[in-house]
């Protein structure tokens, strides 16, 4: 008779192993198959961290190991700080991360309401707006740099054909004023329907005797709305925020396949930023600390809004 694989696995156990396995509790066997684990994440996560936040004390430079590294305390942090040109990027950062997110959850949450009403054709549509997030953001951007080449490009007739301008006359990666927004277009095409699904999730999770409750008292859909579905989607709506958030404050390759950080630094977010300074100029220690910003800047953030959601989902 054939055994099972546990039991011809325990039957090949040398017997001092087996005793010594016998006399463990459940909670060391636990944080034996733990261990490793928790291993890699300091290996991988916490270390890098605390290395980090050293070298950013530091005027250490990678390019030039064996010069000698000076402890600069603060000066990093100082210079950071007071530096116009961070100022500018950091501002850049929050007006591409406030639209998109602005953007992505008002066209994400019509979409998401409006394919929950069941109709025909409905799985079909919710696939073909599904679309673009299965997309790499390499292929996004270059997609998007073709439909806004000012004589070929598809966006720049689709706008002539609204407001009559003349397509060629107008550019926009390559326009100061316009290339802001061209990375938040193309952003909010490829991430709404991320949104769209964590909203239609929401929508979904609402029972219909809540709603046949309410049409009992005569409430009309727009009090069905305000007082029912907005309130019990609210925290997956939070939920979306926050996750594109702090996706799109770190975002890098697609504006960097669409602008590069141009024209001039219009389009120069913190991450664009943070990669010259560490592998360009090679200031190691300076973009260590840039880094240990961020990083504060994004865990602050999101911790106090961590907080907010957790209230609302009591609520």
């Amino acid at each position: 008779m054939t055994l099972p694989p546990m039991e011809r696995a325990a039957a090949k156990t040398p017997d001092g192993i087996a005793k010594r396995i016998r006399g463990l509790s459940d909670r060391t066997i636990a944080w034996i198959f733990v261990a490793p684990t928790i291993f890699l994440l300091l290996a991988v996560n916490i270390f890098p961290l605390i290395w980090t936040i050293r070298l950013s004390f530091t005027d250490f430079r990678v390019n030039r190991p064996n010069n000698d590294v000076e402890w600069v305390g603060l000066r990093n942090y100082e210079r950071i700080l007071s530096d116009p040109d961070v100022w500018n990027t950091m501002q850049a950062t929050a007006h591409f991360l406030i639209w998109t997110i602005a953007l992505q959850v008002l066209i994400g949450f019509t979409l998401a309401y409006l394919i929950n009403k069941k109709f025909r054709g409905n799985d079909m549509w919710t696939t073909i707006i599904v679309f673009p997030m299965m997309l790499s953001p390499a292929v996004v951007g270059n997609f998007w740099t073709f439909l806004y080449q000012p004589q070929i490009g598809l966006f720049n007739y689709v706008v002539a054909f609204f407001t009559g301008a003349d397509p060629a006359s107008f550019s926009m990666i390559g326009d100061v004023n316009l290339a802001p927004w061209a990375i938040i277009i193309a952003d909010t095409w490829m991430w709404t329907p991320f949104v769209m699904l964590i909203c239609l999730a929401g929508l979904r999770s609402i029972p219909d005797s809540i709603y046949e409750a309410a049409e009992c008292d005569r409430a009309s859909k727009w009090r069905q709305f305000w007082t029912i579905t907005l309130p019990m989607a609210l925290p997956f709506l939070m939920l979306a925020v926050l996750f594109r958030g702090i996706e799109n404050f770190k975002m890098f390759d697609l504006v960097v396949q669409l602008t590069g950080g141009g024209p001039g630094n219009t389009t120069t977010l913190t991450s664009i930023d943070l990669k010259r300074e560490a592998f360009e100029k090679w200031r190691t220690g300076y973009s260590s600390a840039y880094a240990v910003i961020l990083f504060v800047t994004v865990f602050g953030l999101a911790s106090i809004y961590v907080k907010a959601l957790n209230k609302v989902k009591e609520r």
